[in-house]
């Protein structure tokens, strides 16, 4: 902050703390070699990291014309390994199966709201002799599919709702390998919950379910799903298609291949 000139004022008090939510099951951890029943016993690990620190400010210094609605943002701590384990705090560490949604809800209810409360409200410090006003973000992202799909709501990995991200089914991203966006959201999937548990409509179970596109519980964890392994899958697929058919037809060996030379080449690609 000195080295920016902010060292006292009254615009260094306002401070971004960026959070990295992880949640995942940690497996198997029932004692081995014990005398006792061999009782299954599994666990589950929510941790956070602190991702960076920042200041948002007007932007423009001392002779400079400021442009309104421009913020410049100091970096006060940016984590330098945020990969890794040493910086991934446990925040909670519980004895349950991760598919057991209910006990899981049970247990990280607590964290969810703590988590709800953080993010409407300012956490004020009194640092070097300044009350520094602290407001948090937090983004989801550690999270595998089969995680997000329990905290989210949605129906288990064998559902014909493949993505956790977008509406697609099963046949729909067979047929469509390109065009995809994301399309679902935490609040979304609240509202599809309410239509579920409400069936407004009166809608039969197929109906319904086709409704709300997979959502069958309460989402009780917001979180930020990065390009998934399903989604890598699919651009891998349709790259490797392009290819096989350009192999097919031996295109390195002519200039421009007709549009009914491409059609024969996808036709003896889809046939094998």
């Amino acid at each position: 902050l000195r080295e920016r000139g902010l060292g006292d004022g009254a615009c260094a008090s306002a401070f971004s703390v960026m959070v990295k939510e992880s949640c995942d099951g940690m497996g198997d951890v029932s004692e081995k070699h014990g005398g006792g029943p061999a009782v299954p016993e599994k666990a589950v690990r929510f941790s956070f990291t602190v991702m960076s620190v920042s200041l948002h400010m007007a932007a423009g210094g001392e002779g400079v014309e400021e442009e309104k609605g421009e913020e410049e943002e100091v970096i006060i701590f940016q984590e330098p390994k945020p990969n890794s384990e040493l910086s991934c705090k446990p925040l909670c560490l519980m004895f349950v199966d991760e598919s057991d949604h209910e006990t899981l809800t049970a247990v990280l209810g607590p964290v969810a709201a703590e988590r709800s409360a953080m993010k409407r409200s300012r956490l004020v410090l009194a640092i070097g002799g300044l009350p520094r006003v602290f407001s948090f973000r937090f983004r989801g992202s550690g999270y595998d599919e089969k995680m997000v799909r329990d905290v989210e709501g949605l129906e288990a990995s064998g559902s014909s709702y493949v993505c956790t991200l977008c509406d697609s089914t099963r046949a729909e991203a067979a047929d469509n390998m390109v065009l995809h966006s994301v399309t679902r959201s935490h609040q979304e999937n609240l509202e599809r919950y309410e239509t579920w548990r409400t069936n407004p409509f009166s809608e039969s179970a197929e109906e319904l379910r086709d409704r709300v596109k997979g959502v069958s519980a309460k989402p009780f964890l917001e979180t930020h799903p990065t390009l998934d392994a399903l989604h890598c899958d699919i651009g891998n697929a349709t790259e490797f298609y392009k290819i096989f058919q350009d192999e097919i037809g031996e295109v390195f060996q002519r200039a421009s291949p007709t549009r009914e030379e491409r059609r024969g080449w996808r036709a003896a690609l889809d046939k094998q």
